[in-house]
C-alpha cells in the first residue's frame, strides 16, 4: 500500500510535468493526498485528467462569479479548484455558485473543503446524482463512496450555508435543564471561604 507522503509527492511531479507550476503542483499534490484519505478515487481521477489533457482542451477560469458557463470545452478542475480558494472571501457572499461543465469534478473536492475551513461556513456541492457536504476541511459526508465519479459534472452547483443549530430551541432548554443538577448550590462555609479569598498575607 502507498503512503500518503508517496502519493503527494508523485501527484506534485505529475502535476509539474503535466505544464502546471510547482506552486500549484504541490497544492494538487495536497489535495490527491486528501481525496485517498477520505477514500476518493484521487489518484484515479487525477491520472485520467492529464492522460486526456494530451489531446482535448479545458477552459482555465481564473475569476469566478455567481454564474459560470464555459464558452467551448469544461472547465479545467485544477485552475478552477486553485481559483475558488484563492477567492473563497468574495464568494462567501453568494449564496449559489454555478458551473455548467467542470472536468473530473472530484478534483475540486478538496479545495472546497479547504475553503470551508478558512471562512468557517460547512459547502453544500452537488452535480449530476453526487452531492458532498464539506466541514471545515475536517469531513466529508457524500453519496459518491464506492461510486465512480464522472469524467464531466454537468449542473456543478455549490452553496455556501450559513451556520446554525442542528437542535431546537426547546431541546436546548431541556439539556440544559438537567445540565443544572451538576450545579453546586452556595453554603454558608462557601461563602465564607469566597469572603476570604486573597486576604492571607503570606509575606
Amino acid at each position: 500500500m502507498k503512503s500518503l507522503s508517496e502519493i503527494e509527492t508523485t501527484s506534485k511531479r505529475a502535476s509539474k510535468a503535466a505544464g502546471f507550476s510547482w506552486g500549484i503542483a504541490e497544492e494538487v499534490g495536497k489535495s490527491v493526498r486528501f481525496l485517498e484519505l477520505f477514500g476518493f478515487e484521487g489518484i484515479k481521477n487525477l491520472n485520467e485528467y492529464y492522460k486526456s489533457k494530451s489531446n482535448k482542451k479545458f477552459e482555465k477560469l481564473n475569476l469566478i462569479s455567481e454564474n459560470n458557463r464555459s464558452v467551448k470545452f469544461p472547465f479545467c478542475p485544477i485552475i478552477l479548484g486553485v481559483s475558488f480558494l484563492d477567492q473563497i472571501k468574495n464568494l462567501e457572499k453568494f449564496d449559489k455558485i454555478l458551473f455548467n461543465k467542470v472536468s473530473y469534478p472530484i478534483l475540486i473536492l478538496p479545495f472546497l473543503s479547504r475553503s470551508s475551513e478558512i471562512i468557517g461556513k460547512k459547502i453544500h456541492l452537488k452535480f449530476d446524482q453526487s452531492e458532498f457536504l464539506l466541514n471545515f476541511n475536517i469531513k466529508i459526508s457524500s453519496n459518491l463512496f464506492d461510486q465512480d465519479c464522472p469524467s464531466i459534472g454537468n449542473n456543478i452547483e455549490i452553496n455556501i450555508l450559513e451556520n446554525k443549530d442542528n437542535f431546537s430551541n426547546q431541546d436546548w432548554k431541556s439539556l440544559y435543564k438537567i445540565s443544572e443538577e451538576t450545579f453546586v448550590e452556595e453554603t454558608d462555609s462557601l461563602k465564607q471561604k469566597a469572603a476570604g479569598a486573597g486576604l492571607t498575607d503570606n509575606d
